[in-house]
């Protein structure tokens, strides 16, 4: 089908900020620069001009009460919402996913196209962090079970509506395969390897975690780390566990909330390390600080297995038992070790340039173009 043929569609969860699912979004804003863009929550103001000046739908959930600060609240509205998105004039979506957006309904004629960050994460695999009795007491967890048991199945029966699947590491192409029993190429998202580069001076002093601040994350592991090294601690990011946080961090830990681009690059270049305590589906910090020049402690789970070479960009720490204080420790051995790595400024951004927006662009733009060519479901 040739593009200037094209209704294309964009679909993505929620516009609320930028975090790395955004970038991806961003890329397709600019490759597709007349296609509509639907969410099931918009907070004006939220994300870059580029994503921002889009023709932007809300679905229901945006009337709701404080959407922009209870819109996870609304989970169990969130199948309802999506589906009601009327797509009878697209013949290209083109869906960015981690929670709903994979099951919009398109007609016959579309041909859907999702880039997957993650199958619903709190679903399938990672309901303690979020719905616990540590988080929601014993009654609230065993309510909330029932409820995500549903949206699994919702999550699992609505797969078939995407032609192609692309997942942004080979993580999330094995969950793709296990929870959907689907195939899926695999593109890395883009980083902006031409705005993060390595800086004049030496690093500082301090470790750095570029993070939203939810359980999953396991911030509390790189503030426990940094308290046995007495080092110091930057930690960039807002979430609702903020102040859980904040009540075990020690004197050196500073919160930094949100900062710009440009503070983010600066800090990324002052840090003796980037510090990622938790299993990410891709995890787009890494690459950024790899991209200023700076190594990477992490967990050796997830997408920080296919950026960070243990040993030479990085160093990668063996998951332990429950045991937080092990944990703790093992990561402040592996951030006691971050001055002997080999690699300079310069070779670490060389890396980083593997992951860069022209690659997904090109990567992009063929796997579209194969699926439009071949549009049956792998």
């Amino acid at each position: 089908m040739h593009r200037a043929t094209q209704r294309v569609v964009l679909i993505h969860d929620w516009l609320t900020g930028m975090r790395g699912g955004e970038k991806v979004l961003e890329s397709l804003c600019r490759l597709y620069p007349d296609a509509d863009l639907l969410t099931l929550v918009h907070v004006p103001g939220s994300v870059t001009p580029v994503i921002e000046h889009r023709r932007v739908r809300a679905s229901i959930i945006n009337r709701l009460p404080a959407p922009a600060r209870w819109y996870r609240h609304y989970l169990p509205l969130f199948p309802f919402a999506i589906e009601q998105f009327d797509l009878d004039d697209a013949t290209l979506v083109v869906s960015t996913s981690h929670c709903a957006a994979k099951a919009v309904v398109p007609t016959g004629r579309a041909v859907h196209v999702c880039y997957s960050h993650s199958p619903m994460r709190y679903a399938w695999d990672q309901f303690p962090a979020y719905f616990g009795p540590d988080r929601l007491g014993h009654l609230g967890s065993a309510a909330a079970r029932h409820v995500v048991a549903w949206l699994a199945r919702w999550d699992r029966d609505t797969a078939p509506r995407v032609n192609r699947f692309i997942a942004n590491s080979a993580y999330v192409a094995g969950r793709i395969r296990r929870y959907y029993n689907r195939r899926a190429a695999v593109l890395h998202p883009p980083v902006d390897t031409g705005f993060f580069t390595p800086g004049h001076g030496a690093p500082g002093d301090y470790f750095l975690v570029v993070s939203a601040l939810v359980p999953y994350k396991r911030i509390d592991t790189a503030i426990r780390a940094a308290a046995l090294l007495g080092a110091r601690l930057k930690i960039v990011g807002t979430g609702p566990d903020a102040d859980r946080l904040r009540a075990i961090a020690a004197t050196g830990t500073e919160f930094l909330g949100h900062v710009d681009d440009g503070e983010l690059r600066d800090l990324y270049r002052g840090a003796r390390a980037l510090v990622l305590p938790g299993e990410e589906d891709f995890g787009i910090a890494p690459v950024e600080a790899q991209a200023c020049g700076r190594p990477v402690v992490a967990l050796a789970r997830g997408g920080a297995c296919e950026t960070v070479e243990h040993g030479v960009s990085g160093w990668l720490v063996e998951p332990g038992s429950t045991d937080a204080a092990s944990d703790a420790s093992r990561f402040a051995d592996a951030m006691r070790l971050v001055d002997t790595l080999p690699l300079s400024p310069a070779e670490l951004h060389t890396r980083a340039c593997a992951f860069s927006g022209e690659r997904f662009d090109a990567g992009l733009t063929h796997l579209v173009a194969e699926a439009l060519e071949h549009p049956q479901a792998w």
